[in-house]
């Protein structure tokens, strides 16, 4: 009980992760707000622009880097410290390399809209938002990278600070933009943008300042265009996990903006709150990636079984409050995104939170994630919202019924996970998860097979050339299509507004 007790503290003490978290996600939730008061079409734009750039932009990057909650804390527990630098450089170059798929994509954001039936207009200012926005994807790629590289470490606050420092000037930009320049959707995406880089660069100087990385960072090294594969093999499914969870709010909105931009607040109005209430649970899954993470690392089972028992007692906990306070405040939180009574809409929320990645599993999460969500869960949503015509309602229903079988059977496999086996793996020297190379503990070491100069220069190279080889057919096709569009109203780039978009 005494140990227990132990790791309940442990975990509290990790409580600014929630706060963290919450930050993050307020930047959008405020840019919801202030453009959801300048109309509906403004807030069906902005609605859409953000889904799209989170499909296409911000969820492969947070996917991606997921994989961290998995390396680094394992190779923290195993106190192989230089190794995480170099982890981290790879993460740098595999981030930024796939920005240029993302941008070919967002490039295209009309016409796909149209392609879908979206209104013109709205995915008029839709596409001026997601262009706009694009310069910042970088940005939101390396504050992700930067942040979990810290919290895996059990480095919590210097994301609380930058949360705190980018809100603020988040909420002042979109002030002036929008209420002080009447800048409209353009204002609000430029905001959004400022932001961004704000939170990338002073997480960035917090860490230099304090010289968070002067343990594990050893300069950059040719290491880190070794073992892509290895990263990868993680990466790609942890990406899966979490995008195919999440483009399934995203294809919600969507479908929401095929029945109406009233609809398309409401939907709007759901998402923000159910992933602001998401955060919470998902806090505790964080915490105990760390611990269960270094405990892998270090070998010790038990530890790592009591982390994640703790964490999943304290999160079941948590949500089941949230459930009751929003359940109890649904009238009052509609009315926050606008003043369109339309829009409003009852909001539901059960959320299920937090899988623990840290075992290395992601590949059994992703292909359960793809079953629960893409086989069972949107079609019932699909068939309840149109041939039954229940609309958002019947999303939200097929929604929270594939939320109860795959946390049904994310738990049960959970209980039966071999942790033993899965300390083992582990450790091991031949696994790809493995980070005991040499009794160094702080020697940096590659762990798989070593590729020539030769090799990795074709290799490496090669993947440069194709990631720029997509984008110029995301370019060439924008083009094409644009010849196709009907012509757009002449206005200046920066004034919107000009279309009667004045705040409300």
């Amino acid at each position: 009980p005494s140990f227990c007790w132990e790791r309940i503290n442990t975990l509290i003490q990790l409580f600014p992760q929630f706060i963290s978290m919450l930050m993050l996600m307020l930047i959008s939730f405020v840019s919801t707000v202030f453009c959801g008061h300048l109309g509906k079409t403004e807030l069906a734009a902005v609605t859409l622009a953000t889904s799209v750039v989170n499909i296409t932009g911000i969820s492969i990057g947070t996917g991606l880097a997921s994989a961290f909650d998995t390396l680094i804390s394992q190779i923290f527990g195993s106190n192989n410290l230089k190794y995480v630098g170099v982890i981290v450089q790879r993460g740098i170059l595999i981030l930024l390399l796939s920005c240029f798929p993302c941008w070919a994509l967002l490039i295209n954001t009309e016409p796909i809209l149209l392609a879908f039936h979206q209104s013109p207009e709205v995915s008029r200012l839709t596409q001026l938002y997601v262009r706009i926005f694009m310069p910042a994807l970088p940005a939101c790629f390396m504050y992700q990278l930067q942040g979990r590289y810290l919290q895996n470490q059990g480095i919590i606050w210097p994301q609380v600070v930058t949360g705190v420092v980018g809100n603020l000037l988040n909420a002042i930009t979109n002030y002036t933009f929008l209420y002080q320049l009447n800048l409209g959707v353009a204002g609000s995406a430029a905001a959004n943008t400022i932001s961004q880089y704000t939170l990338a660069i002073v997480i960035y100087v917090y860490i230099l300042w304090r010289g968070l990385h002067k343990a594990t960072w050893d300069g950059w090294s040719c290491d880190c265009l070794q073992e892509w594969g290895p990263f990868l093999y993680l990466a790609v499914p942890s990406m899966l996990m979490m995008c195919l969870e999440w483009w399934t709010y995203e294809i919600g909105v969507f479908m929401a903006g095929f029945i109406g931009e009233a609809e398309l607040g409401a939907m709007s109005a759901l998402y923000q709150v159910s992933s602001i209430t998401f955060m919470f649970p998902l806090g505790f899954a964080v915490a105990a990636n760390v611990r269960m993470g270094n405990a892998l690392g270090a070998g010790n089972t038990e530890q790592a079984k009591l982390s994640g028992q703790v964490s999943f007692i304290c999160a079941f906990t948590v949500s089941l409050v949230i459930a009751i306070i929003l359940g109890l405040t649904k009238d009052v939180l509609g009315y926050i995104f606008t003043q369109d009574h339309k829009a409003f809409w009852v909001f539901l929320q059960v959320l299920m939170g937090g899988v623990v990645r840290v075992a290395g599993k992601q590949m059994v999460g992703a292909v359960s994630y793809l079953v629960g969500y893409y086989i069972i869960g949107l079609p019932i949503a699909v068939s309840l919202m149109f041939p039954f015509k229940m609309c958002i309602l019947g999303f939200r229903i097929g929604f929270f019924l594939c939320s109860i079988l795959h946390s049904i059977f994310l738990i049960v496999y959970i209980c039966k996970l071999n942790w033993k086996q899965t300390t083992y793996e582990v450790s091991r020297p031949s696994s790809s998860l493995s980070f005991h190379p040499t009794l160094l503990t702080n020697e940096l070491s590659t762990v798989g097979v070593v590729l020539s100069v030769r090799h990795l220069v074709l290799r490496r190279g090669l993947a440069v050339v194709i990631m720029l080889l997509i984008l110029a057919i995301g370019i060439v096709t924008n083009q094409l299509l644009t010849v196709t569009l009907p012509p757009k109203p002449t206005l200046p780039l920066l004034f919107p507004n000009a279309t009667n978009t004045q705040p409300a």
